[in-house]
């Protein structure tokens, strides 16, 4: 595999079909946005390793769905990692690259020495869609349960969704010869065809936790556990890469389910926050809270959890009352 191949797979996901069984797929291979999405903060390890997660697992779901703007993926917890937070947003043209950022909030003192997924308590795992204005938004959750964010993942497509899914995920620091060790990670997602567009089904994801394993029988159910036990064979190197491309991993595993693949989608790390954004979230507050929000040096400031990007404001420039004149 040559170093332009290579580099053409990273930070990209390929769509594919099994048209023996009918199911659909995702081969995810993320390096850059990842380094990207996790330089802005200095994370511990094992919180890297959550965010890295699920930031594969956004890469994965946004670009299974047809997404006009914005799918976010969401932990809210009562452990030591009480939030992360992922936003993937759809290209805005055609051949563009997708974006991805992502964040965690969490209290270090609480943190042990344990596996990523025990630095999460209860909690609930969510997904959002929003597809821009004059659209209604989308949420469906699943509680903290099954071991790992990928295992959140797949309940809560089989319990929200009825649609039998799987991920396989590997991520890690990678120290390939010559370059400076950093964050890959890569994955695989499997998905029976819907029977209906995804994300329709109605409801906020409550109630008895269902399985994949629960969603299909007969000669459909069959077909789940030969291409799952065809996926079980995949090794953590043939996911992360870099020296297995996804087209000959996805003819190793699955070709006498006559796998065929789609053009694949570019991922970077983006971030949508901006000076007019900040203005907008401040413009609900009068200027007596205004004031209450500016520092000793006169000014209002305000930080992007997602990119670490610093605003400083003229506090008589924010808010409903803001001087016109002096916003202009």
């Amino acid at each position: 595999m040559t170093l332009s191949t290579k580099i053409a797979w990273d930070d990209t996901v390929l769509p594919f079909q099994l048209d023996v069984p009918d199911m659909r797929g995702r081969v995810a291979r993320l390096d850059g946005v990842l380094d990207g999405i996790l330089r802005q903060h200095e994370y511990p390890p094992v919180v890297e390793a959550l965010v890295a997660e699920m930031a594969l697992l956004t890469a994965l779901i946004g670009q299974t769905i047809s997404l006009r703007w914005k799918l976010s993926l969401q932990v809210q917890s009562k452990g030591p990692v009480r939030m992360i937070a992922t936003d993937y947003y759809a290209p805005e043209h055609e051949g563009d690259p997708a974006r991805i950022r992502a964040y965690a909030s969490f209290d270090g003192d609480r943190l042990s020495d344990g596996a990523p997924f025990e630095q999460v308590g209860e909690g609930y795992f969510a997904i959002m869609i929003d597809q821009g204005s004059g659209t209604q938004p989308y949420q469906g959750i699943t509680p903290l349960d099954g071991g790992s964010l990928r295992a959140c993942a797949e309940a809560y497509f089989a319990q929200s969704e009825q649609l039998p899914t799987r991920f396989s995920l590997s991520f890690g620091r990678s120290s390939e010869p010559g370059t400076p060790e950093h964050w890959r990670a890569g994955g695989i997602m499997l998905q029976h065809m819907p029977k209906a567009s995804p994300f329709v089904a109605s409801g906020d994801g409550e109630g008895q936790i269902l399985t994949a394993a629960d969603l299909v029988e007969g000669e459909s159910g069959e077909n789940w556990n030969r291409v799952n036990i065809l996926l079980d064979t995949v090794e953590d190197l043939e996911l992360i890469g870099p020296s297995v491309p996804p087209t000959d991993l996805l003819v190793r595993l699955f070709h006498e389910e006559q796998p065929r693949v789609y053009d694949s989608q570019s991922v970077r790390f983006g971030c949508s926050c901006s000076e007019d954004r900040v203005r907008q979230s401040l413009s609900i507050y009068s200027a007596q809270d205004i004031a209450k929000m500016t520092t000793d040096e006169g000014v209002v400031t305000a930080d992007c959890q997602f990119c670490s990007a610093h605003y400083v404001l003229d506090p008589k420039t924010v808010g409903f009352e803001a001087d016109a004149d002096e916003s202009d």
